[in-house]
């Protein structure tokens, strides 16, 4: 896989996807999520422009950081509360906070770091029983807990539909709940579905596959 190639033809398919929607690609932030991969491939997508690069895992999100400086870190996976310490201050953002301990954790970490930790709340648009994330009803209530801690700043709200059907109606409640709670970013959409989610009002898409190839096995 060229991973020049892959960023190029994305990038071109998200301009594509905002002119569709009468919108701004500037608008739109395109994260590469580089789980898996080797370091000599986000150095090729840096060489190629890309600048914000996403992780799933948080000991692999630390080695990277340390060998990779100079670009913006997001944090994508499912976060355990004992792993908070390896990605706060590492992570510019953190996409999948999904409950009050994690949050609190998260508060109490970067309290003591002296920064303030940017997340968004990950969202259960599915109500699928396997999946992480708040329930759309319970997402004000998360919201204020969240906004008392004093080191977390919450910027916008995240989801992963349901692989089968269509994924836009979970993009649609999305963005209605972040219109609903002033929440300008919206983290949705990833190598299958991201012109789609772009269309509904992403601000950030989470591409990997189509710019680094398929994961090994």
């Amino acid at each position: 896989m060229d991973v020049a190639e892959g960023l190029s033809r994305v990038r071109e398919r998200i301009a594509a996807a905002c002119s569709r929607a009468g919108r701004d690609p500037a608008s739109v932030r395109l994260v590469a999520v580089s789980k898996t991969k080797p370091i000599g491939m986000l150095r090729e997508a840096v060489a190629a422009g890309q600048a914000i690069f996403g992780e799933n895992y948080a000991q692999e999100l630390r080695e990277k950081a340390a060998a990779l400086a100079g670009v913006e870190w997001h944090f994508v996976g499912a976060l355990q509360t004992n792993k908070a310490r390896l990605v706060v201050g590492r992570a510019a953002l953190i996409h999948t906070c999904d409950r009050l301990a994690l949050a609190q954790e998260l508060s109490k970490r970067a309290a003591a770091a002296g920064l303030v930790q940017r997340v968004l709340l990950e969202v259960n648009v599915g109500r699928e029983a396997q999946k992480a994330g708040v329930l759309p009803e319970n997402v004000p209530a998360l919201l204020e807990e969240v906004r008392a801690l004093p080191a977390l700043a919450c910027e916008g709200l995240m989801c992963i539909p349901p692989e089968e059907g269509d994924p836009r109606p979970g993009f649609r409640l999305l963005r209605q709940l972040g219109k609903a709670c002033g929440l300008p970013q919206l983290s949705m959409g990833m190598s299958a579905d991201y012109e789609a989610a772009i269309e509904e009002g992403a601000t950030l898409v989470r591409v990997g596959t189509a710019i680094f190839g398929e994961r090994a096995p």
